[in-house]
């Protein structure tokens, strides 16, 4: 194999990889947009670690 062949096969490698890794947001019905306090959309982030923090309990015992 020549080597602008195996360039061409690892880029399409590597795209095919990063496009499955990449993270997808989550989607949510408009209407429940609207019934969100105006401050809701600061809160995704604290969601996320929220999420994070749970599933990390959940694996401990106590």
């Amino acid at each position: 194999m020549k080597d602008n062949q195996l360039a061409k096969l690892i880029k399409k490698n590597v795209a095919k990889v990063e496009k499955a890794q990449t993270k997808k947001a989550k989607v949510y019905d408009p209407t429940l947009k609207a019934t969100q306090r105006p401050d809701a959309a600061a809160s995704d982030e604290q969601d996320i670690e929220r999420a994070a923090f749970f599933k990390e309990m959940k694996r401990r015992e106590f």
